[in-house]
């Protein structure tokens, strides 16, 4: 009697992970910061492509006169950091190996990404930006629909001073913690771990989510770091980010060194 058909498929293999603690935090930042100063023409480059595109992308609002998209897009624009960061963690890893490069062999490994599953990560990522940028039209509608303003003075102002922008600043903030939250949460670790190592995303963002949840005040304060020093690089129109964007990209790259057992 023929005996039925068992499933071959082998079962998920996850990487081992280790407790990340603040000394692995301030050790990676340590060596993210050697990085950049190594390298600090190329990896500004990055920084510096980041900046532009972030200008660009509020231009553009503000030409089409969506105003009131204009503070949310530069609010929610780090979320999107991580993908940027690819060709750092490429410069931190040879480096880390002893590897000379040169711009050709950062710049093809950034091409070839769209062939691996880092592609399906920046789908991810630009998932939840387009929720963010949509949840904030949602909430205006909602919330402001009785107010009006034709410039971005006119939206700040109805904001700041009456109850109703004080009701959508709240909901905000709460809804934009939850969303970037999550995504801190499925692409701290699986996004410099894509470019490191052949395995599916989907794997990656639970090991991910699995060293977050693992060592959840140390790896959320580094969130928390890591978003306020975005947000204060922006201030200064964007220029900020060719400098801190590099250092936190090199900086992720040796946090999830540490955080993620070595291949063998």
């Amino acid at each position: 009697m023929a005996s039925n058909p068992v499933n071959s498929t082998p079962p998920l293999s996850l990487p081992e992970i280790n407790q990340v603690s603040f000394e692995d935090i301030k050790a990676s930042l340590g060596a993210g910061y050697s990085d950049f100063k190594a390298h600090p023409l190329m990896s500004g480059f990055f920084g510096l492509f980041y900046a532009a595109f972030g200008i660009l992308f509020v231009w553009c609002l503000a030409w089409l006169g969506w105003i009131w998209m204009v503070i949310p897009a530069a609010i929610g624009f780090p979320l999107i950091a991580p993908f940027a960061a690819a060709g750092l963690y490429e410069m931190s890893r040879r480096r880390q190996a002893r590897k000379s490069f040169s711009w050709s062999d950062i710049l093809s490994v950034i091409a070839s990404q769209r062939k691996r599953e880092m592609g399906w990560m920046a789908f991810v990522t630009l998932f939840i930006f387009w929720v963010w940028m949509y949840q904030f039209r949602t909430l205006l509608v909602i919330i402001l629909q009785d107010s009006s303003f034709s410039d971005l003075e006119g939206f700040i102002s109805t904001v700041l001073y009456t109850s109703e922008g004080w009701t959508f600043i709240a909901i905000g903030i709460c809804i934009g913690a939850f969303l970037s939250t999550v995504l801190f949460t499925v692409t701290v670790i699986s996004m410099p771990m894509l470019l490191d190592r052949e395995m599916d995303f989907i794997s990656a963002m639970i090991t991910s989510f699995r060293v977050v949840t693992e060592s959840p005040v140390v790896m959320l304060t580094w969130a928390a770091i890591i978003a306020g020093t975005l947000i204060l690089s922006m201030v200064p129109a964007f220029l900020g980010l060719i400098f801190t964007l590099p250092i936190l990209g090199h900086t992720t790259w040796h946090l999830y060194q540490r955080a993620v057992v070595p291949k063998d």
